[in-house]
């Protein structure tokens, strides 16, 4: 399994956390509102969260009643900031890859992730490391990349314009061809995997999980207001959210 620590390398670390800082973001205006509204009901739940970043979601399910919070992530820059700015007695830290989260020895009541997946290498044997943690009944919310923006051997998916300049198409490729990409993200060789839809669910249903809810976001009104031209993901979805169940 993939153990890629791009978010502990300083330049792509402030390029970073320049983009989050800065509210006028996807993660802000699209994804995590999407993900808001498919959270289940936390209160006196147990739960871990993967590739927790700067731990704002692990203080926010404190504050929708989670009773215990552990945060997993492979950076210490990342972790720096989640226990100095989004600390509290019922969060703990690790600092170890989403894929060793067996080391852990703990049982959950719910697993979240926010853009990570589509850096773990092999998702298959991941999904039944994550089956496995959960309790009965335990439940799973994930986002990631969409395959469509994932696919592109280069990264260089791009929309299509007509003759007053309107977008009007999106041309990607390589969409059954999963495996390893590497891109320009800030910095060189920032390494990704695709997956087709397909590979997505097959690797979830295998390790045992029933598919809830499937979510490709459109940005809303007010994010809209905000960003005018966030209605370009109207043509194609920029991120892919999933809820499974263990039964």
């Amino acid at each position: 399994m993939s153990k890629q620590n791009i978010f502990d390398n300083e330049i792509f670390f402030e390029g970073y956390k320049a983009l989050r800082d800065n509210d006028i973001n996807y993660n802000d205006l699209l994804e995590q509102p999407a993900m808001a509204k498919m959270l289940p009901d936390l209160n006196g739940k147990s739960v871990l969260d993967l590739g927790c970043g700067y731990g704002h979601n692990c203080l926010d399910f404190v504050n929708k009643g989670a009773e215990r919070v552990v945060g997993v992530d492979i950076s210490e820059k990342m972790l720096s900031v989640a226990k100095e700015k989004s600390s509290h007695s019922k969060i703990e830290y690790f600092n170890i890859s989403m894929t060793d989260i067996s080391k852990l020895n703990k049982k959950f009541d719910f697993i979240y992730s926010s853009l990570a997946f589509h850096y773990v290498k092999d998702f298959d044997a991941f999904a039944k490391v994550m089956y496995s943690t959960l309790d009965n009944g335990g439940q799973l919310l994930f986002s990631q990349e969409h395959p469509i923006i994932t696919a592109t051997i280069d990264g260089n998916g791009h929309f299509n314009k007509d003759e007053n300049g309107n977008r009007v198409s999106y041309t990607f490729s390589n969409y059954n061809e999963p495996g390893e990409r590497r891109i320009h993200w800030y910095v060189d060789g920032v390494v990704k995997y695709h997956r087709t839809i397909s590979n997505i669910f097959n690797a979830l249903a295998k390790a045992g999980f029933i598919i809830e809810e499937v979510c490709e976001p459109v940005p809303e009104d007010w994010a809209i207001e905000k960003l005018p031209t966030i209605v370009k993901e109207y043509i194609k979805p920029n991120f892919l959210i999933v809820k499974a169940r263990k039964i």
